[in-house]
C-alpha cells in the first residue's frame, strides 16, 4: 500500500473517531428516538429480539402449565378484573407463570387455537434469534406462513376428533369451527375439507407430485398392452357394432363420431395388412361377454340362437321385447306387532309406559293380492309405438326390454349406431302423443347402465297398500334409527329410508298429488317402530284439517310449549314460538352432549342407558327422545310470518340433526320465495310429487322430471346423489284413525312432552313501565328501533346479539315505555318516537 493511501486511511479513521465522539456527546434527537422505536437502531433490534425470545419461553411454560392447571384456574380467569391485577396474591393462580400465565393460557389455548398455539412461541423464537443474535434458525416469513396453515388445520382437526371430550386441545376456534363445517357440509364433508387443506399444504410446501402413481400405472398398462400384442390375438370389429359400443358408453361428441366413421369408411390398409371392407369387420363376442339383455336371468333374449343381435327389419313385430321379471318380496302378514328388536339394556326408557302396546298390522286395510298381471298386449303395443315413433325420426332400435312397476313400466332401449342421445331426449312429447299417455319421462342414459330409459304409465296402475309394505321383512328388520317407508320402486322393491340420516326432508307437489298421504305414511311408519319414550312429534298444520287425527296421541307422542291448549299447532304466532322453543331445546341438548363428552344423540343415549353419564350440578341428564317436526304447509307460514319462520327453520336445519331434531316440511308451492336458498341448502333429501311446471321441478329437485309424473302418489326421491322414482304407499284416513285411536285408548303420560318455555312477543305490553326493573340494554335497544324505525324482536335480537326470550322482554318494556306500539301479528311494531333527539328526551323523562 502506498504512503498516500496509508495517510488517507489514518485520516479517515481519525475523522470517524471524531464524528463518533461528537455523536456520543450529542443529545438524543427526535429522529434518533423514532429510529430506535422502528428498530433501525442495532441496540433496539437486540433488545426487541431478546424480548421476543423471553416472551416465547414465558408463553411456552404458561401453555404447558395451563394443560395441568386449567380446571383450578378457571374461576380465577373468568372472574379476573382490574382489582385482581393490582392485588398481590401469589396463590390466586396455580399456573407456573402466575396470573398472567393463566390468562395467556386461557386466551390462546382455551379461547383460540388449543395446542396449535404452541406454534406462536416458535415464531417468536425464530424472529427473536434473527434480531438479537443474527442467527437464522428458520426462514422467518416461511415460518409464519407455514405456522398459519398448521395452526388452522391442527385446531380444526382437534375440534373434529376430540372437541367434545377435550375441548382445550382444539380451542374454541377448533371446536366451533368444526361444528360450523359439520353443519355446512356434514361430518364426512368436514373431514374431506381438512384432508384437502392438508393436501394443499403438502403440495405447496413440499412440492408433492401426485403424478408418480399415475406414471407407474401408465407403465403397467403399457406393459400389459405390449404383452397382449405379443399373443397375436386380434379382435375384428364391425363399423356399426363399434359405433354402438361408443354410443352405449355415452359418447356424445359429434366430432368423435365423425372421426370413428371416417376411420372405418376410408379404404386404407392397417399396419401393412390387406385392405378390408368395413362391412366384413366382425365383432367377436365371447359367451361370458354377451350383453345383459341376452344373459341376464329372468329375461327373454332377443335371439337365443346366435350371439349377435337380431338384425332389425322393416316390420316392428320382428323386434322382440324382453320382459324383466321383478321378484315380489314374500310377505307373511302377522296379526301381531311389528318386530322392533330387543331392548335388553341396563336402563329401559320404555318402563314409564311398560304396558304400552304397539299398533298391530291388522289395523291397516287389507287390499288383497295387488300384484299386477302382465298385460302382454299392452306391452307389445307400447313397444311397437315407441319403435315406430323413433323410426319416423330416423332412429333405429337395436334392443328393447321392459320392467313393469306398480304405476309405470320402464322400457330400456339400445339405439342403433350413430344415434345421439339428445335426439331421443327431445322426442319426449312425441312419444307421449303416440302412446296417448300422460307423464312420459325419458332417462338418457340410465345411470350405471348403457341404455336409455322411457317410463310409460300403466293403463291400470297398481295400488301400494301400507299394510303390505309394513309387513315386509325389509321394514320389520330395519335397524335404522328412524325408519320410514317411502314406497315401491319400478323394480317392485320396497324402499325404506332412515330419517335420522337424511337428516331433514323437503316435500313438494301440486294440490291433490299425494303430499298428505305421504306425510301420513311417514308418521305411520314411525308409530309402528318407535316407543313413545323414544320419539316425539311437533305437528304444524296451518290448514287445520290434515293432522287433526293425531290429536288423540297427544299424551303419547306429541310435544308442545307449556300453556298451549292444543298440541296440533295451527296459529302462526304459536308456530314462531314453537320453532324458537325448539332452538332453545337444541341448545340445551348440545350442552348435555358437551357435558357428557359425546358427539350425537345416539352416543348420548347409549351412554345414558348404560349409566355411564354421571349427574352434575349444572346439567340434569335424561334420556333424549327424537323429535320430528312436521310442517304441512310452509307457503302459508312464509306468507304470514316470513323471516320469523325462516330463521329458526334454517338454524334447526343446520345444527339440529346431531341432537335428534329432524324436520319434514311440505308445500304445494315450490317457488323460490317459499323454498328460499337458506332452507334449500340444508335439505339434501327431497321428495317431489307431480308439479305443474318445469320451473317448480327445478326448484325442488334442481332438475326436471317432477312435471312428468302422473300424480296419485307417483313421486321422485332425491337424496343428494341419486334420483329414484317411487310409488308412495297408500294409507287412508280411516286407517290413520284406527291407529291413533288404538294408541290413544291406552294409558299415556300425564301430558304432552313439554318443550322449553318461551315468552310470546307482546304478552307483557299491558303492564306499567317500571324504570327500576328494565333491562340493562333497554336504552341501546330503544336507539336501535328508533334508528331503524322498525320495532321487532328479531331486529333487537340480531343487532344486540341476544337470545329470543331476552329480546322479547326488552320489546315489551319498550312498549310499556311508549317507545313502540302494540303487537300486530307478523307485522313489525309501530315506532312511536320519530327521531333520535326525541328519544333522548323520552329517556330523560323515564330516568327522572
Amino acid at each position: 500500500m502506498s504512503k498516500q493511501n496509508t495517510l488517507r486511511n489514518k485520516k479517515g479513521k481519525t475523522a470517524d473517531f471524531e464524528s463518533e465522539k461528537k455523536s456520543k456527546d450529542k443529545p438524543i434527537t427526535r429522529k434518533a428516538f423514532w429510529q430506535w422505536i422502528l428498530l433501525r437502531d442495532e441496540r433496539a433490534r437486540q433488545v426487541f429480539g431478546a424480548f421476543l425470545m423471553l416472551t416465547a419461553i414465558f408463553m411456552s411454560i404458561s401453555f404447558v402449565s395451563f394443560l395441568f392447571t386449567w380446571k383450578t384456574d378457571q374461576n380465577v380467569v373468568f372472574g379476573f378484573g382490574w382489582d385482581d391485577f393490582l392485588a398481590s396474591n401469589p396463590d390466586a393462580a396455580k399456573n407456573t407463570m402466575g396470573m398472567f400465565g393463566a390468562l395467556l393460557g386461557h386466551l390462546f389455548i382455551h379461547k383460540w387455537f388449543g395446542i396449535a398455539s404452541f406454534a406462536i412461541p416458535v415464531i417468536l423464537v425464530v424472529g427473536g434469534a434473527k434480531l438479537a443474535f443474527k442467527i437464522k434458525l428458520l426462514p422467518f416469513l416461511k415460518t409464519i406462513r407455514y405456522s398459519f396453515f398448521i395452526v388452522i388445520w391442527l385446531a380444526l382437526l382437534m375440534g373434529m376428533l376430540l372437541g367434545a371430550s377435550y375441548p382445550f386441545l382444539g380451542g374454541a376456534f377448533g371446536y366451533h369451527g368444526y361444528l360450523w363445517l359439520k353443519g355446512l357440509m356434514g361430518a364426512a364433508g368436514a373431514g374431506i375439507f381438512l384432508f384437502f387443506y392438508l393436501l394443499t399444504f403438502l403440495i405447496v410446501v413440499y412440492n408433492l407430485n401426485l403424478a408418480i402413481k399415475n406414471k407407474k400405472l401408465k407403465e403397467a398398462l403399457e406393459a400389459g398392452n405390449d404383452e397382449a400384442n405379443e399373443t397375436g390375438e386380434e379382435e375384428k370389429l364391425s363399423t356399426s357394432e363399434l359405433a354402438e359400443e361408443i354410443a352405449i358408453l355415452g359418447s356424445d361428441n359429434e366430432t368423435d363420431d365423425e372421426d370413428v366413421d371416417a376411420s372405418f369408411t376410408e379404404d386404407k390398409s392397417i399396419e401393412g395388412e390387406e385392405r378390408v371392407d368395413p362391412n366384413d369387420i366382425k365383432l367377436i363376442v365371447k359367451e361370458e361377454d354377451k350383453p345383459p339383455f341376452e344373459t341376464e336371468e329372468g329375461t327373454i333374449p332377443l335371439d337365443t340362437t346366435t350371439p349377435e343381435p337380431k338384425p332389425k327389419t322393416d316390420g316392428d313385430d320382428n323386434l322382440e321385447l324382453s320382459i324383466e321379471e321383478t321378484v315380489e318380496e314374500e310377505v307373511e302378514k302377522p296379526k301381531g306387532e311389528v318386530n322392533r328388536g330387543g331392548l335388553d339394556t341396563p336402563y329401559d326408557p320404555t318402563l314409564d309406559l311398560s304396558g304400552f302396546k304397539f299398533p298391530t298390522l291388522d289395523l291397516l286395510k287389507d287390499y288383497g293380492d295387488t300384484r299386477k298381471v302382465i298385460d302382454q298386449t299392452e306391452l307389445e303395443n307400447n313397444k311397437n309405438m315407441i319403435v315406430e315413433t323413433l323410426k319416423n325420426y330416423g332412429i333405429g332400435v337395436g334392443q328393447i326390454k321392459a320392467t313393469i312397476g306398480p304405476t309405470v313400466t320402464l322400457y330400456e332401449i339400445v339405439p342403433e349406431a350413430g344415434v345421439r342421445i339428445s335426439r331421443i331426449k327431445n322426442l319426449e312429447d312425441d312419444i307421449a302423443l303416440s302412446l296417448a299417455a300422460l307423464g312420459i319421462r325419458i332417462i338418457a342414459p340410465i345411470p350405471g347402465k348403457g341404455t336409455i330409459g322411457i317410463e310409460v304409465p300403466n293403463k291400470k296402475p297398481e295400488i301400494v297398500p301400507m299394510s303390505t309394505v309394513s309387513a315386509s321383512a325389509k321394514f320389520q328388520n330395519s335397524k335404522a334409527d328412524l325408519p320410514v317407508i317411502l314406497g315401491k320402486t319400478i323394480a317392485n322393491e320396497i324402499y325404506v329410508a332412515d330419517l335420522a340420516k337424511m337428516p331433514h326432508l323437503l316435500m313438494a307437489g301440486a294440490t291433490g298429488q299425494g303430499k298428505s298421504v305421504g306425510i301420513n305414511a311417514l308418521l305411520v311408519s314411525l308409530l309402528y317402530k318407535k316407543h313413545p319414550s323414544q320419539l316425539k312429534f311437533v305437528l304444524v298444520d296451518p290448514k287445520k284439517v290434515e293432522l287433526t287425527l293425531y290429536k288423540r296421541i297427544e299424551r303419547h307422542y306429541l310435544a308442545k310449549i307449556p300453556g298451549d291448549g292444543e298440541a296440533i299447532i295451527t296459529d302462526t304466532k304459536k308456530v314462531v314460538n314453537t320453532l324458537n322453543s325448539l332452538c332453545v331445546e337444541m341448545d340445551e341438548r348440545y350442552n348435555l352432549l358437551q357435558d357428557a363428552a359425546v358427539r350425537n344423540i345416539k352416543e348420548y343415549n347409549e351412554r345414558f342407558v348404560a349409566r355411564k353419564i354421571p349427574p352434575t350440578e349444572e346439567h340434569k341428564h335424561k334420556f333424549l327422545p327424537y323429535i320430528v317436526v312436521v310442517i304441512d304447509e310452509l307457503a302459508d307460514l312464509m306468507m304470514t310470518a316470513g323471516k320469523e319462520v325462516e330463521q329458526p327453520i334454517a338454524r334447526l336445519a343446520q345444527l339440529a340433526r346431531a341432537i335428534g331434531i329432524h324436520l319434514i316440511i311440505a308445500t304445494q308451492r315450490p317457488s323460490v320465495n317459499i323454498i328460499t336458498g337458506t332452507i334449500k341448502a340444508n335439505f339434501p333429501a327431497r321428495i317431489a310429487f307431480r308439479v305443474t311446471s318445469k320451473i317448480d321441478s327445478r326448484t325442488i329437485l334442481d332438475t326436471g322430471g317432477a312435471d312428468q309424473l302422473i300424480g296419485k302418489g307417483d313421486m321422485l326421491y332425491s337424496n343428494g346423489n341419486d334420483m329414484i322414482r317411487l310409488q308412495c304407499p297408500f294409507v287412508d284416513t280411516p286407517e290413520v284413525e284406527e291407529i291413533t285411536t288404538y294408541i290413544g285408548n291406552q294409558r299415556g303420560y300425564s301430558d304432552a312432552f313439554m318443550l322449553p318455555e318461551i315468552q310470546e312477543e307482546g304478552t307483557g305490553g299491558n303492564e306499567e313501565f317500571d324504570a327500576s326493573d328494565r333491562d340493562t340494554l333497554f336504552e341501546d335497544a330503544a336507539r336501535v328501533v328508533v334508528l331503524a324505525q322498525q320495532g321487532s324482536t328479531s331486529l333487537v335480537q340480531r343487532k344486540l346479539k341476544l337470545g329470543y326470550n331476552r329480546a322479547g322482554r326488552i320489546i315489551d318494556q319498550l312498549e310499556n315505555a311508549g317507545i313502540v306500539g302494540s303487537f300486530e301479528g307478523s307485522k313489525a311494531r309501530e315506532v312511536l318516537i320519530p327521531d333520535e333527539y326525541s328519544l333522548e328526551q323520552k329517556l330523560k323523562e323515564l330516568n327522572e
